[in-house]
């Protein structure tokens, strides 16, 4: 019997010191947070964020809301994660015009826990894109449009 009672107690001490190594061998989620305003043009603007291919956020701007910050969680075990920019831009042309602009693009997020991205639109509403001013480096911009997103259904 005793010898049974010391098997049980090493595979005990065993798993014990293997759990406390599990921490130090995974990484755990991180987060960064996203800035979009809404550029003076604008009459409003909705915006969905996509990481690795899920739906992170949902940003809604008007002339009473007309900035927002996000936080986002990432997954365990990456460093690099892709990003995808969907949103809906209505504006008001110069000749008076309302105009809405689908705008969507895909990039790279490298290592981006603790960083302050901020969404960015250019060239006439075409591209759109995530850019941390402090480390240009963190984010990747893939010019053109996604493919990924599609017109919301309301």
């Amino acid at each position: 019997m005793p010898q049974f009672f010391h098997r049980i107690q090493n595979t005990t001490t065993c798993l014990l010191a293997l759990l406390a190594m599990l921490p130090f061998s995974y990484a755990y989620a991180g987060e960064f947070t996203v800035t979009d305003g809404k550029a003076d043009a604008e009459i409003s603007e909705v915006s969905r964020i996509y990481l690795d291919g899920k739906l992170v956020s949902v940003i809604r701007l008007d002339d009473k809301n007309q900035e927002k910050t996000v936080k986002i969680t990432t997954p365990m075990g990456r460093l690099d994660h892709t990003y995808t920019l969907c949103g809906e831009i209505t504006i008001r042309s110069p000749e008076g015009r309302v105009e809405t602009h689908e705008v969507d693009s895909d990039g790279t997020l490298h290592n981006p826990d603790g960083h302050h991205f901020y969404a960015l639109g250019s060239d006439n509403f075409t591209e759109f894109f995530l850019t941390d001013p402090n480390a240009p480096e963190a984010a990747e911009h893939h010019p053109g449009r996604s493919g990924v997103c599609a017109a919301p259904i309301s």
